[in-house]
């Protein structure tokens, strides 16, 4: 597809707006010291069924090169964990979300990231070292976060929003997650009723 100029500079505007969101995160202190950004202070927000927005939607490629479209993924709950591997809080929640992945496949929970950085190198480098054995997306041009935000976006990296089986957003996490709390959101809306 091609961007006519104006479109062009529209797009790069806002994806340089979300870029930055890593460097200032929502009502938090706790500054990683000499990374540059302010993380999340772990906030959780969940919503009611007749609380949520349309189904979340993004498409792109993974950091091994294949494609994937979440919609692929509807009729199952999904995590969604925005990353880079040189944030602090990214690196201390990994081992977590595999351990809640790995706990969770079997009942039909799905794993997706969304990797912030521009260093595809670093950000293998980061998946081999914990053990990441679900895909992520290559976003460093910030068009997936684009699709996110109008649905109780993430605000921080790290971020970690869970889906219904809808698609649709039934949880946010800002900043780094827990295991048991990622394990506690996951298995609520895994228990849902079905819509």
């Amino acid at each position: 597809m091609t961007l006519r100029p104006a479109r062009r500079a529209t797009v790069a505007l806002v994806a340089a707006a979300l870029l930055a969101l890593p460097a200032c995160a929502g009502g938090s202190t706790n500054s990683v010291a000499d990374q540059g950004f302010i993380s999340g202070d772990g906030t959780v927000t969940q919503l009611a069924v007749s609380e949520r927005k349309d189904p979340v939607e993004f498409r792109g490629t993974t950091l091994s090169g294949q494609p994937f479209n979440l919609r692929a993924l509807r009729g199952d709950v999904v995590v969604v964990n925005v990353w880079a591997s040189w944030c602090a809080p990214c690196i201390a929640e990994a081992p977590g979300l595999q351990k809640v992945h790995d706990q969770t496949e079997a009942e039909g929970v799905r794993f997706i990231g969304i990797n912030t950085e521009a260093d595809r190198a670093a950000a293998r480098a980061h998946e081999r070292r914990f053990g990441v054995t679900y895909p992520s997306l290559a976003d460093d041009g910030g068009r997936v976060l684009l699709r996110l935000r109008g649905s109780l976006p993430p605000t921080a990296t790290p971020s970690t929003l869970v889906l219904d089986r809808c698609g649709r957003v039934a949880a946010r996490v800002i900043g780094r997650v827990d295991a048991s709390t990622l394990q506690s959101l996951v298995d609520d809306a895994r228990t849902e009723p079905a819509a």
